[in-house]
């Protein structure tokens, strides 16, 4: 009989703290060596993936190669042991180079860990906040246009080693960076394209012949090895590696400082201020907010692939965690990251264990392979780049949702995308988000309505409506966007209705614009000597309605038909009836 270990929940002190939630209920299920030896095999399948994909993309964000190692390593184990979801394997992720990479070049590497520490902070609060669910409510067209704005502007950034360009220092904006790079064709380097142009073959090749192989490791391997070769038989050929370029990887476990004291050679030193924390804030948070919708979009993706289900507070926790004592060892900042995390799940992973594998590789490559990777021609690390950003821009899918999708839902996008790429992520998901959520309310305004019922309109009731009583419905949402349109139609009514029931029963919410709204429509009926009823008002609406002063001025009946029976009451002689302003609820 297979034995089965079953943790006792004595060992997770920190379950009130929403931390180890996916290791907690993982164990709870029992966890057996037929578990681990498939955890196993998926960590060191994602350990392959995620080094040299860490080394690129700290390269790209404006750092040295090991730091983006040393970033898979703490922030990798960290985030799988603390976190809320089973697959996540996190790290340094393509979406971040927009916005290192301007912060490494006006900050330098400290400002870097201080963003990246900041960032975690924030993360954390808003996992204590329980602000995981609230990622959902950034509108699809506004990820996509973002993301793949992000795929563009990295491309562009892999072009220069790509084609083994040197066109001296880069502006930080877009398109005179794109203008400099097509000014230095003449530095092209057709040494450094065949390797680069090979690396971008056999990714895209290898994956059909052999899946249970990375790609990227065979790749990697073969451009070092061709690279090698040819530097040694050929003479006068040259091409940029990690060694030539930053001296390789230090041989040694990362070591702990203060992020603010790791000033590289070259930098000037960071003064940490209150002027500086306040400078860098508007990054950092830009860093917690694009951490936290991409950790979750993969951990939504993963839920999928697995059929499991995520704490999307626990995750952001633990995110922030990871974020935070990440930079006193030097690594950048980390995210989940949605294709190693579908490769852990594609490859056998039962548990958050795998991602701690995949960290603990990584370790043991930097304390025993460290001097092979300094053979690694940069130009094969911007194929591997070139291929993340293609996947990341999501070409076809964006094209799918233009041709899809309603108009207001293209213009956000194709808005997204065009300002993330001309300016930042920043300026585009600001301004993504607001556009959406305008027209959203245009939407939303013009489903509601209100409108007196004809006469053909209400038939289903079980008496013919006299005349003088008029059954005014409103339908849909009363709120700011919508109010107006829906009281415009109340001035038009005749001189004959003296009893006006307002139908309520389709809307769900109101807010304090439709509740004014509302009362300056019952405030004129009434100053025609009038009378006024509340039909089938909803639970919020309805506590709305009492702390106004309506209350004291109509009656509120529980469905339609009630309100019909109240109307006609009113058309009695005065002596039969209650005086008119008093209030009533009819249940």
């Amino acid at each position: 009989m297979r034995y089965r270990y079953k943790y006792p929940s004595a060992l997770f002190p920190f379950a009130r703290l929403r931390l180890f939630s996916a290791l907690r209920d993982r164990m709870k299920e029992g966890y057996s060596g037929a578990d681990f030896r498939s955890d196993l095999m998926a960590g060191l399948v994602v350990g392959m993936v995620a080094i040299p994909l860490g080394m690129a993309l700290a390269i790209a964000s404006g750092v040295k190669p090991e730091f983006g190692l040393y970033t898979v390593i703490i922030a990798g184990a960290l985030v799988a042991l603390l976190g809320g979801s089973r697959h996540q394997v996190s790290g340094p992720t393509a979406a971040f180079v927009v916005i290192l990479a301007p912060i490494a070049h006006k900050w330098g590497f400290s400002g870097l860990l201080v963003a990246g520490f900041m960032a975690g902070l924030i993360l954390m609060l808003m996992g204590l906040a329980r602000m995981g669910k609230f990622i959902q409510f950034i509108p699809h067209p506004v990820t996509t246009g973002f993301t793949a704005g992000i795929g563009i502007v990295i491309a562009t950034l892999q072009l220069k080693d790509f084609f083994g360009l040197h066109p001296g220092a880069l502006p930080d904006d877009y398109l005179p960076r794109v203008a400099t790079l097509i000014g230095s064709y003449s530095t092209f380097s057709l040494r450094e394209f065949l390797i680069g142009a090979t690396t971008l073959a056999l990714l895209l090749i290898w994956p059909r012949f052999n899946k249970k192989i990375p790609a990227p490791l065979i790749a990697l391997t073969t451009s070092s090895v061709l690279a090698a070769m040819a530097t040694s038989l050929i003479p006068g050929f040259q091409v940029a590696t990690i060694g030539s370029v930053f001296g390789g990887i230090p041989q040694s476990l990362p070591s702990f400082q203060m992020p603010w004291n790791f000033t590289l050679p070259g930098e000037q030193p960071f003064v940490l201020s209150l002027q500086t924390i306040e400078a860098i804030f508007p990054s950092a948070f830009a860093i917690a907010m694009l951490g936290a919708i991409e950790s979750l979009l993969s951990a939504v993706v993963a839920d999928g692939m697995a059929q499991t289900k995520h704490d999307p507070d626990s995750e952001l926790i633990a995110l922030g965690v990871g974020n935070v004592v990440a930079p006193f060892f030097g690594g950048i900042a980390a995210t989940g990251a949605i294709a190693r995390t579908a490769t852990n799940i594609r490859f056998g992973a039962t548990s958050p264990i795998s991602a701690v594998i995949h960290a603990a590789f990584a370790l043991l490559v930097v304390l025993i392979l460290a001097p092979a990777v300094a053979y690694l021609p940069m130009a094969a690390l911007s194929a591997l780049l070139l291929l993340v950003a293609y996947n990341m821009a999501g070409i076809r899918h964006v094209w799918h949702i233009i041709k899809v999708a309603p108009r207001s839902d293209v213009i956000v996008l194709l808005l997204c995308l065009g300002l993330t790429v001309v300016f930042d992520m920043v300026v585009g998901v600001t301004v993504g988000v607001v556009l959406a959520a305008m027209l959203f309310m245009r939407r939303m305004a013009a489903i509601t309505s209100g409108h007196a019922l004809a006469e053909s309109e209400t038939v289903q009731l079980k008496e013919k409506l006299p005349s003088d009583i008029l059954l005014y419905e409103i339908a849909g949402p009363l709120f700011f966007g919508a109010a107006e349109n829906a009281m415009n139609a109340v001035g038009g009514i005749t001189d004959r209705v003296r009893t006006v029931i307002f139908v309520m029963e389709a809307v769900p919410v109101m807010d304090v614009t439709g509740l004014v709204a509302l009362e300056s429509a019952i405030e004129k009926l009434l100053s025609q000597d009038r009378y006024v009823i509340l039909a089938g008002v909803k639970q919020q609406p309805l506590e709305l309605i009492h702390k106004s002063n309506l209350r004291t001025k109509i009656e509120i009946c529980s469905t339609t038909e009630q309100a019909i029976m109240r109307a006609k009451e009113t058309l009695l002689p005065a002596a039969e009836n209650p005086p008119l302003g008093a209030t009533a609820v009819v249940s």
